[in-house]
């Protein structure tokens, strides 16, 4: 292990992320030991990053089908992969479950994530996992721009998001810098328009002035009661929300930002089994559950995501998944989150 850059991504993701109320409290750390539970004891940990409302029925399901309980700790995935990197070999974790890539690949590139086998590690397509079958995708979400749609016609709002920081826009955007999509966006757009252009981007926002919030849900309310012209978020809170609202009664609206532009980037979620718990046949099952028939349905039915899942049907009203990819962006490249926190830390962002 590299003690010395464990240590330092800690405490950026912990020092960064302090500021995020979208998962409930800082997770505290663990008693010394290895907590983890037998393997093969019909038991296992999760760390989910995910939201317990989202995520728990899934969980409630799976235990009902295969008799495996499962032991969720829920929090902020930045915060609970923070916890991983100083728990290390004693944690009583046995599967994280990340809300972006981008924590994923921090803790694969650290040694923390075992191999997956084939059967996971190549259930969804090249391009929507990591290349060394450490972590496996397990829903696309879009990035793109809720706005207010009773004052602005998409054709009037811009189609990059270099065009958000521009004077015009000052005040006026909203985003959530503590939230982990929001920073693997930034981290995909130093990997595809280099580090200048990245801090450019972040001091040309932080010097606009732009409306901050803690999460997405909050900006989409935000621009839904029209205090708010437009802001950067994933694009299944609108979909959950038009559900429930109705579509028609939604004064927010979506915007897809050019295909391959930074700010349209498609992100993913997804699990790894900690090194520990390599061999844990129930935990491996949990895997092989998220990207079954079953759970990707659910992800579309339920959280209006993206499944991965060959041959499941995208959300009604989605473009096609592969009309977004950029191809140049290769998710296991959004793994150095510490540097993008670090230019958002020196922004004055978080």
């Amino acid at each position: 292990m590299r003690v010395t850059a464990r240590l330092s991504l800690a405490a950026l993701l912990t020092s960064g992320l302090l500021l995020s109320g979208c998962a409930g409290t800082t997770p505290a750390p663990e008693e010394t030991g290895d907590a983890r539970p037998a393997q093969g004891d019909s038991a296992f940990t999760l760390y989910s990053g995910r939201d317990e409302a989202l995520i728990q029925p899934l969980i409630d399901q799976f235990e009902q089908e295969t008799g495996i309980e499962v032991e969720v700790r829920y929090g902020n995935t930045a915060e609970l992969g923070a916890l991983l990197l100083e728990e290390g070999d004693a944690t009583p974790a046995d599967v994280f479950l990340s809300q972006d890539a981008g924590a994923l690949g921090a803790l694969s590139q650290d040694g923390l994530f075992a191999a997956l086998p084939a059967d996971i590690a190549e259930a969804v397509p090249a391009g929507f996992t990591s290349t060394d079958a450490t972590w496996v995708g397990v829903t696309g979400r879009a990035r793109v721009v809720v706005y207010d749609g009773e004052r602005f016609d998409a054709a009037d709002l811009p189609d990059t998001i270099d065009e958000y920081v521009t004077e015009e826009w000052a005040g006026r955007l909203g985003v959530a810098p503590s939230n982990a999509s929001f920073q693997s966006f930034v981290t995909a757009l130093r990997v595809l328009e280099g580090e200048d252009a990245a801090t450019t981007w972040v001091d040309d926002l932080a010097a606009g002035s732009p409306q901050v919030f803690e999460n997405n849900r909050a900006i989409l309310a935000a621009a839904d009661q029209g205090v708010l012209d437009a802001g950067l978020i994933n694009h299944y809170y609108w979909y959950a929300a038009a559900a429930e609202a109705g579509a028609e009664n939604m004064r927010a609206q979506l915007k897809f930002l050019t295909a391959g532009d930074a700010g349209s980037i498609v992100n993913v979620t997804g699990a790894g089994i900690l090194s520990g718990a390599a061999d844990d046949a129930d935990a491996l099952e949990f895997l092989r559950f998220l990207v079954s028939e079953a759970a990707q349905t659910y992800f579309v039915e339920q959280t209006f995501e993206y499944p991965l899942l060959p041959g499941i049907d995208a959300p009604e009203g989605l473009p096609s998944i592969e009309s977004l990819v950029n191809p140049d962006l290769d998710l296991s490249d959004l793994d150095d989150l510490a540097a993008t926190q670090q230019l958002l830390t020196d922004a004055g962002l978080i």
